[in-house]
């Protein structure tokens, strides 16, 4: 059963409303339940597409301006002198073989994984582990790379990672509960640009079927959808 907390921040949000990007995010923040932790604020995307078909998957990766108010701890795969590179730029965890079989007995202290292209015969036997858990590196989103100091740059930087699911709905973090209405909202619009950008040509009616955002332990709040699509046209 909700919580008194809950159901009184919940009777600021009319369900049946859908608010304007800028009256969403200033409710939002209005409509936070007070905890002990600094809550992470989601968006849910619901997109026109059918995931299973791959020219209609959407996938990528952003950089938001205002990060995410978490540090990622970001797991680094190479060898030779890019371990030390990886070292420089700041990973937390840079290993080959080593690091995978650690992994394999368990070790997940780490939020981003990040290979070169040389490393990815080992990375790819932990598919099964790394996989469900949206960590497996990929060339899409630049976490296979040469590059290995922009990608940590980008990791720890404040970029994430989204992709749709099976329903076509894309969840992503844009940012925590203490951020500023503004700094949130700014956050969101550039996740929203690259969606939109991204949609794709074999996608059938309409795109952008629905958002909401919310607090972890807050109320979802609908958003109107054709402020966006008009904006992003």
């Amino acid at each position: 059963m909700p919580g008194k907390k809950f159901k009184a921040a919940a009777t600021k949000v009319d369900r049946n409303k859908r608010y304007s990007v800028t009256e969403g995010f200033k409710l939002l923040k209005e409509a936070t339940v007070p905890t002990k932790f600094d809550q992470t604020v989601d968006v849910a995307i619901n997109l026109g597409i059918d995931p299973k078909h791959a020219d209609q998957m959407v996938r990528g990766a952003v950089v938001l301006p205002h990060g995410t108010g978490k540090s990622a701890r970001v797991a680094v795969f190479a060898k030779g002198e890019k371990q030390s590179e990886a070292t420089n730029a700041g990973a937390d965890i840079v290993g080959e073989a080593d690091l995978a079989k650690k992994i394999e007995e368990g070790f997940m202290d780490f939020d981003t994984v990040i290979a070169t292209p040389d490393m990815m015969g080992v990375v790819g036997r932990l598919g099964k582990v790394l996989g469900p858990r949206g960590l497996m590196p990929n060339p899409k989103v630049g976490t296979v790379t040469m590059d290995l100091a922009r990608a940590i740059k980008e990791a720890k930087g404040g970029k994430i990672e989204f992709r749709a699911e099976k329903a076509g709905i894309v969840h992503a973090p844009v940012g925590k509960a203490s951020f500023p209405a503004e700094k949130l909202q700014e956050n969101f619009m550039t996740l929203m640009e690259l969606v939109m950008k991204m949609k794709p040509a074999t996608a059938k009616g309409v795109y952008l079927k629905g958002i909401a955002i919310s607090s972890t332990m807050g109320p979802g709040i609908k958003l109107d959808t054709s402020e966006l699509a008009a904006r992003y046209k």
